[in-house]
This record gives C-alpha cells, structure tokens and sequence, in this order.
C-alpha cells in the first residue's frame, strides 16, 4: 500500500453559496478519476472537514470531476463572517493535504 494525498492525484477548486462549501476535485487523469470515485466518498470528505451535516456528492465524470457540497463550514458566509476567507478558499488546500490509501 502506498499513502499519498489528494494533491497527488487532482486539483480542487472552492466557492461558497451561502453557508455552503462548494469543492471541485479535478482528477488529473483517468486512473486518478477511477481511484477517487471510489474513495473519495461524501463520508471520507464529511470526516475530514468535521462536519455533521450530510455531505453530497454529484459525479461529472465527462468533464472529469467530483463536486462536494459541504454545509455549514463557513461560518455565516462572506457577509455573516468576519474573517478572511469567507468564500472558502483556503478550504480547497484543506482537502488536498487529506491522506488516502492506495493499492498498488
């Protein structure tokens, strides 16, 4: 087994609605695509981020992409908080230091 990070395999872009994160994860190529699809899950990004609430999953897999909605991580959104990145971007970089296991 070898331990690596999403950073490894993709790029992630983030935006917020609200409250709301919103992560794109950006497979940089097919066998990467493959592998995060099945670990990548909702859970798995659920755990990392601390969340209690549901995280959701939508698949794009022609573009190739996985987008994560992640609730309540913001703390009020860009007008309800008062620190710098209301809009979640540093959040991106979060997800990509998360540590995976891969078969080899």
């Amino acid at each position: 087994m070898s331990d690596l990070t999403l950073d490894d395999l993709a790029d992630v872009r983030a935006g917020d609605k609200g409250d709301t994160l919103i992560l794109a994860v950006l497979p940089r190529d097919a066998e990467a695509y493959a592998f995060l699809e099945r670990a990548l899950t909702p859970e798995v990004v659920a755990r990392h981020f601390a969340v209690t609430e549901a995280v959701v999953r939508t698949d794009l897999p022609h573009l190739p992409a996985l987008v994560f909605r992640v609730p309540s991580v913001l703390a009020g959104g860009v007008t309800g908080y008062s620190g710098l990145d209301g809009h979640g971007k540093t959040l991106g970089y979060h997800l990509l230091m998360l540590r995976l296991e891969r078969t080899l």
